[in-house]
């Protein structure tokens, strides 16, 4: 019987969190009835990530490892846990946990409603119990204006780490993605509405953890970059006509 629900967990230098995200993750689990599993996708770490998520999954049969080469982006881990994953639904989670883990059943509730659905930490009803320092909250807003110029339907928050996607949507996405990247996230986007995926934004709490791996000076202009590369790169797919626009519960 295939998964109602697929989580995918992409992980780059996670040994010190990696347990805790899998211990929350799996108590959630526990308590739906409907069958399940858990991809955590190690991007080539170099401490013992991969050996921690082994260690859960000796105990853990619907938890799965997969293990990239090297590290290649957070875009390119995604991507492989997504195409692998085989659950009617597949929500994408970061390895903090940031947004809790039982914000899955709001955006599961929004799956009735679009194949694609969101979690904003920008919108009416979202919850941010920590925020992030101001020079991280200047960067967010410089680089969402410029997502703004690439998605339609303005959303409100491109970046947040939790994801859901009905599996056909997913991989009608995802296997045309070409970031791999932080950046991934607005090239999703861009492709969910010129394929014709309906994306519902919703609103969750978000709790920021300091021990990010997104590098304050380094990763802004790359991402940037990417965002102009994102028409170029799918210049060739025709727009289907039915495109509905971005809707927030």
């Amino acid at each position: 019987m295939a998964p109602h629900l697929s989580i995918v967990v992409p992980a780059w230098n996670e040994q010190d969190r990696i347990g805790a995200s899998l211990d929350r993750i799996r108590g959630w689990l526990e308590r739906q009835p409907e069958p399940h599993e858990v991809l955590v996708v190690d991007d080539g770490s170099q401490d013992e990530t991969a050996q921690r998520v082994t260690q859960a999954a000796a105990a853990w049969p619907e938890l799965r490892l997969l293990q990239l080469p090297r590290n290649q982006g957070k875009g390119a881990a995604t991507r492989h846990g997504v195409l692998a994953a085989q659950g009617r639904w597949i929500l994408c989670s970061d390895a903090d946990l940031s947004t809790p883990i039982d914000y899955a059943a709001q955006l599961l509730r929004a799956g009735e409603r679009a194949p694609v659905v969101i979690g904003s930490r920008s919108i009416e009803g979202s919850d941010i119990t920590r925020s992030q320092p101001p020079h991280r909250v200047i960067m967010g807003r410089v680089f969402n204006w410029a997502a703004r110029s690439v998605t339609p339907g303005g959303h409100a928050d491109t970046q947040c780490g939790f994801k859901l996607y009905r599996a056909d949507a997913a991989r009608d996405i995802f296997s045309r993605l070409t970031i791999s990247g932080f950046a991934f996230d607005v090239e999703v986007l861009f492709l969910a509405h010129r394929l014709g995926w309906e994306v519902l934004e919703v609103p969750v709490a978000w709790h920021n953890d300091e021990r990010t791996t997104v590098s304050s000076l380094s990763d802004p202009p790359r991402m940037l970059v990417d965002i102009m590369r994102i028409r170029r790169r799918h210049r060739g797919l025709a727009a289907r006509r039915d495109a509905p626009p971005v809707t927030r519960s």
